[in-house]
């Protein structure tokens, strides 16, 4: 899910929110965006978090990619604290 939140936040511009079945996945993902926006774009972001504990976060500045377990993601509920925000891509 890609969340929209210029107009309501003054830290980031946008939230990417993405869900993994397990802490595996969670770092495979984690490795993968890092990896495929240094190649890509050129750009760093900062990794904060540890797998085990179902969530990383990847800060890019004005971006910021929240990678969750299932249990995680449902406990904090992001879409239900930035809900103001527009959402500009939902992907099942």
């Amino acid at each position: 899910m890609l969340i929209d939140i210029h107009e309501i936040a003054d830290f980031a511009d946008y939230f990417i929110l993405c869900t993994a079945s397990s802490d595996r996945m969670l770092q495979a993902l984690a490795e993968a965006v890092l990896d495929e926006t240094k190649k890509e774009y050129k750009i760093r972001g900062q990794l904060e978090g540890k797998p085990h504990d179902g969530w990383l976060v990847v800060d890019y500045g004005d971006i910021v990619v929240h990678l969750f377990t299932d249990e995680q993601r449902a406990y904090y509920q992001l879409e239900e604290l930035w809900a103001t925000g527009k959402v500009l891509l939902h992907v099942q």
